[in-house]
């Protein structure tokens, strides 16, 4: 078995602060941090390079279990891998070079890479099936089935659920309109790189974009404006791919500088336009955050400083959730903490992510004794108060709501949370970092 890949690891170090001479002097050293290497960026490289023809470098990849997951499924494929410094060479197979694994793929609990899977798999020439671990056999499934079939493929779930049964079938391409979630998109576009005519998408709101961006990359006969995007089937080439840092990782540090009045200087983060609905809220909500763009192919990367600020309540529309569905839990628990009450519209979609995290918002704020409540597909935060650890965080098996919690801990360090390993999925590194940044345990 080829050796691991060597993670970059996130560094830090103290810049003198001096924008603000209102604020103490230990106020004014400013920590940088450098987030990991973006999830769902480093899943759809290597899916990508192994249907490529040609030897692709994704340099600076993730690696945590869902990323191992997806290695283990490419190699169930017949797609070798081996390491290189901080990258992962992948040796592409080309379009129709795939081999019938010997069983299901394991898709681990990564819903994204189970339904970008799917997309591939369906336009195979060999029956095929995909199963997972833990919480991704209790989410959603149909709507992928729902979309690939739309353009001729034959898939099957199991109630709405995984495993995914997947028989050989042409993918006939056309058009599928009403597109909410980016994997659903990706799952098509994979497909579609196989189909007999172009296949046509209309998403239903703009979603995040990296499938599209690394297939232009690859050469891939992509077009895209507004909310349609056409796909003409084609060969793929190997490319170089480098992976900026995750602004999901790096978003409850955000949160916690906020909460913390401590100013933080964020680096090397992804800035894609289509992720950044949480900072926009954020500075809606009075937060003084700043931006700078260092390099924009295939994926813009560069700084975000957060500076002590007051937060004041905002009302977010339906609309603006895809921009910032990993963060959502984040800002219900920043409008806790902000003056005013804060409506957070569109939540339903978070129902079906490793928790339900409508609920698992909710129960965390009530645990830090805000007062919240979910009516008609919105959460309502009643902010303009200080936490108070009335009990301990039950992070539900959910990564993103143990990171919440850790951001939580800012403000209120006594608070206890229970599972805080569960960060594991997608940032191992996470605990040790945010004790090096803010000074607190798990």
């Amino acid at each position: 078995m080829p050796g691991p890949v060597q993670r970059r690891r996130p560094h830090f170090l103290f810049q003198s602060y001096r924008l603000l001479p209102g604020l103490k002097e230990q106020e004014r050293r400013m920590r940088t941090y450098s987030p990991p290497a973006d999830k769902s960026i480093t899943i759809r490289a290597l899916l990508l390079a192994a249907i490529a023809s040609g030897n692709s470098r994704v340099e600076n990849p993730l690696i945590c279990a869902d990323t191992e997951a997806a290695l283990a499924c490419l190699e169930a494929l017949g797609v070798r891998h081996s390491p290189d410094g901080n990258a992962i060479i992948i040796e592409g197979r080309g379009l129709g070079g795939l081999k019938m694994p010997a069983g299901p793929l394991d898709a681990g609990e990564s819903g994204a890479l189970a339904r970008l899977l799917a997309g591939l798999l369906a336009a195979q020439p060999f029956p095929s099936g995909i199963t997972g671990r833990g919480t991704l056999l209790k989410r959603p499934m149909a709507e992928t089935a729902a979309a690939l079939t739309k353009i001729g493929a034959r898939i099957s779930t199991a109630g709405g659920l995984l495993p995914f049964a997947i028989k050989p079938a042409l993918i006939k391409g056309g058009a599928v309109s009403g597109v909410k979630s980016a994997q659903v998109k990706s799952a098509l576009l994979l497909a579609g790189l196989y189909a007999m005519r172009p296949v046509e998408i209309k998403q239903a709101v703009p979603t995040r974009d990296h499938t599209e961006r690394l297939l232009t990359l690859l050469g891939g006969r992509l077009t895209a404006g507004g909310n349609k995007l056409k796909l003409e089937a084609g060969p793929l080439t190997a490319r170089p791919v480098t992976v900026p840092g995750d602004i999901s990782s790096a978003a409850p540090f955000i949160a916690a500088a906020l909460l913390a009045g401590k100013p933080l200087k964020i680096t090397g983060c992804g800035l894609n336009p289509l992720r950044l609905g949480f900072i926009a809220a954020l500075r809606r909500m009075g937060a003084k955050i700043n931006i700078k763009t260092d390099r924009g192919f295939p994926e813009p990367a560069g700084e975000i400083e957060v500076l002590p600020s007051k937060l004041k309540a905002v009302k977010i529309n339906p609309a603006e959730i895809p921009a910032m569905i990993d963060e959502v839990p984040l800002l219900a628990l920043l409008a806790g903490a902000a003056a005013g009450n804060t409506v957070i519209g569109g939540v339903d979609a978070l129902r079906g992510k490793e928790s339900d995290r409508v609920e698992s918002a909710l129960a965390l704020l009530a645990a830090l004794g805000v007062k919240a409540a979910y009516k008609r597909g919105s959460l309502l935060v009643t902010g303009a108060r200080k936490f108070s650890a009335k009990a301990a965080i039950d992070t539900f098996d959910d990564h993103r709501i143990a990171m919440a919690a850790a951001a939580a801990r800012a403000a209120c360090p006594g608070l206890k949370i229970r599972n805080p390993g569960c960060v594991n999925k997608s940032y191992p590194g996470f605990w040790k970092d945010f004790r090096r940044v803010f000074s607190f345990s798990s």
